[in-house]
């Protein structure tokens, strides 16, 4: 019987068992819902697998949920793909060919590379700026320093949006809008669409009353306006509700006082919170946002 090789991927909420030859060409995968794993069981380690032993992958046994899908890309290896998954299939489970791709991911493979936003890191529109700046002397203040310390809020609060992934969140950063405007991040996921603006207030109280946000001894300024005004031309774009999040990033002290309960505020602290929100939207709905959402096209009508 052909030797195969059993491996563990993970990653968008869900647990994959990858069968390959012994060349690395991929002959099937059993899909699991990866819903309550504690991580990757037995170190997430692959295995040979000579159509009987359970080799050195995921443990036969582990705490994994029943059920599941194996899709087959080759008939004629049927027998030996069973045999190798065996010590893995629990409950009732399907096989067959892989499943026709839905038009949200035809889009995605056909989306050409200028218009695809998923690749941006965050702030990537700061990169750009700073990038091209000459460096400050040292005996002048820093004129960017603003931009600097904005970057610096984004790539730490876009790391812990990023972590959402596994609970069924999709991620963008730096949407560009027309205008010369921006949606720092896009969050979209089981709790929604959530457009987040950032404000980077290292080591300042914020002080958030009404529409009206003052950081520090600055002058309060209407930002909640702002950020509600993301929200909307991005729910003109894609067609869906979007709440607005204001992220206060590094901020001593954050105090509110009659703030909009329209406008999320959040801690880069309590990103973590986010993957609790669900009952919105379901998996095919977050994948075909997404595919719409990381496409540079779709916000021209923003």
């Amino acid at each position: 019987m052909t030797r195969l090789r059993v491996a563990p991927a993970y990653g968008q909420g869900r647990c994959r068992l990858y069968v390959s030859l012994p060349d690395g060409r991929h002959v099937a995968w059993y899909d699991r819902s990866a819903a309550g794993d504690s991580g990757p069981p037995g170190g997430g380690g692959g295995g040979d697998d000579d159509g009987g032993g359970a080799g050195h992958g995921p443990p036969a046994g582990a705490d994994l949920p029943d059920g599941g899908r194996v899709c087959l890309v080759y008939e004629r290896h049927r027998e030996a793909v069973l045999a190798a998954l065996a010590p893995y299939l629990t409950g009732d489970f399907t096989i067959g060919p892989p499943p026709v791709p839905t038009a949200a991911e035809l889009a995605g493979l056909t989306l050409h590379p200028d218009d695809d936003l998923a690749p941006n890191r965050p702030g990537e529109a700061l990169h750009g700026s700073l990038g091209r700046a000459a460096p400050a002397g040292r005996l002048r203040r820093d004129p960017l320093r603003a931009q600097r310390a904005q970057l610096a809020a984004e790539e730490l609060l876009g790391a812990g949006l990023d972590l959402l992934v596994d609970a069924g969140w999709r991620i963008l950063h730096s949407v560009p809008l027309p205008g010369a405007d921006r949606v720092d991040h896009l969050a979209i996921g089981p709790g929604g669409v959530l457009a987040v603006h950032t404000l980077a207030a290292r080591r300042l109280r914020v002080r958030v009353q009404g529409s009206a946000v003052r950081v520090g001894r600055a002058d309060p300024v209407p930002l909640l306006r702002l950020t509600r005004r993301r929200a909307e031309r991005a729910s003109l774009a894609l067609a869906t509700a979007v709440r607005p999040v204001l992220a206060v990033v590094g901020a001593a002290r954050l105090e509110t006082y009659a703030a909009p309960s329209d406008v999320r505020l959040l801690r880069e602290t309590g990103t973590p919170a986010l993957a609790r929100l669900g009952g919105v939207h379901k998996p095919a709905d977050i994948e075909a946002l997404y595919t719409a959402a990381r496409d540079r096209r779709t916000w021209l009508r923003a």
